[in-house]
């Protein structure tokens, strides 16, 4: 896939590559539910831009008894029959995403981040090596924009917004939000010169509070409906951190 960003100066040195992440999901129980589609770009920095320089798209075979539920089979169109001709297993997947993460200072970005990383841990746990994961830093673009607009905070507003409608979609398949993901992430870098100061900096709904186990590498802040003063200013931790 050729695929070219032109990015923050800090972002593309800070990092040998960055890796754009997108997963599709049988529910929102991170230890119940199970990945139908994980997607990946990996971007590689050079003069100031980044280039793609490997990519992965699969769909994932649920385990022996487990169908998709007919929502998400209606919101994704991912069905059983199509999980059973092109599906690969969990571990065939691991590998795949494992060897994308190659190399010592690699970020790993997502649009709210802390849901798709933490499908990922528990699958890797289980199928592969969620070690891979350790050290590396993270950025969460849901959080970027929720200090830059305000409510709704959907990945499809975020692609409204910044007037990409004409060039990605939002289609609830993971690696057209991956897509997606990477021309939100160009348009933030291009608005304002801020992203690094995000990275393991994850906001989240302070009425809700955080769903699932914290990340431990993470700063979590509460985070509300209407931008303000930027998150990384704000002196107050929150208890998770």
């Amino acid at each position: 896939m050729e695929k070219t960003l032109s990015l923050s100066p800090r972002l593309c040195q800070g990092f040998d590559a960055v890796v754009i992440l997108d997963t599709e999901t049988t529910g929102l129980s991170f230890r119940q539910d199970h990945i139908l589609e994980l997607a990946a770009l990996r971007l590689e920095g050079q003069d100031g831009q980044l280039h793609c320089t490997g990519e992965m798209d699969d769909l994932i075979r649920l385990p022996p008894g487990q169908q998709v539920p007919p929502f998400i089979a209606g919101l994704t169109g991912i069905t059983d029959d199509q999980l059973s001709r092109e599906g690969v297993a969990a571990e065939e997947s691991c590998r795949r995403f494992a060897s994308l993460l190659e190399g010592e200072k690699l970020l790993i970005a997502a649009y709210n981040a802390h849901f798709d990383l933490s499908f990922l841990f528990y699958t890797l746990v289980k199928d592969g090596d969620a070690a891979i994961l350790k050290g590396k830093d993270k950025l969460d673009l849901l959080t970027v924009y929720r200090d830059r607009r305000a409510f709704p905070h959907r990945l499809a507003s975020a692609i409204e917004a910044y007037n990409l409608q004409d060039q990605v979609q939002n289609s609830h398949r993971a690696i057209d939000d991956v897509l997606a993901t990477v021309a939100v992430l160009e348009a933030m870098a291009a608005e304002r010169d801020d992203l690094t100061h995000y990275i393991n900096l994850f906001g989240y709904n302070a009425r809700y509070g955080l769903e699932g186990k914290p990340i431990s590498s993470v700063t979590y802040r509460p985070q509300g409906y209407e931008p303000g003063r930027p998150l990384y200013e704000q002196m107050v931790l929150s208890p998770l951190t």
